[in-house]
């Protein structure tokens, strides 16, 4: 059989049947504006920590939504609590509550001990 250079790579599907929720169950309860984000990013296009740094708010939403929470404290801790993103968001989702529910639920889960 001849060599094409090809291969099958490994399937990258998140099964969110077994996601356990409970951590953006949470995050919703106190927070419900979260619930209306589209992730458009124009959190992320203003965003003055973005500039400096690798930090992206809807990658880090999206992430603590599918329940991926290795290194996500460390990217929340890039976040400057500044409020451009809130200003900007045109659902009206209060994003600097967000990143801070989200740090608290995190220490919470024991991912990284916070001080706040």
């Amino acid at each position: 059989m001849k060599n094409w250079g090809f291969k099958i790579s490994k399937p990258r599907v998140l099964d969110f049947d077994t996601a356990n929720l409970d951590a953006y169950n949470r995050l919703i309860e106190k927070v419900p504006s979260a619930h209306r984000c589209l992730m458009c990013g124009a959190c992320t296009a203003t965003c003055t920590a973005n500039l400096h740094t690798t930090f992206n708010f809807r990658n880090c939403h999206l992430m603590f939504r599918r329940g991926q929470f290795e290194g996500l404290a460390e990217e929340l801790d890039k976040c400057m609590l500044c409020g451009k993103c809130k200003l900007v968001c045109p659902r009206g989702v209060n994003t600097r509550a967000i990143i801070y529910n989200l740090r608290i639920v995190l220490s919470d889960l024991n991912y990284k001990k916070i001080e706040l």
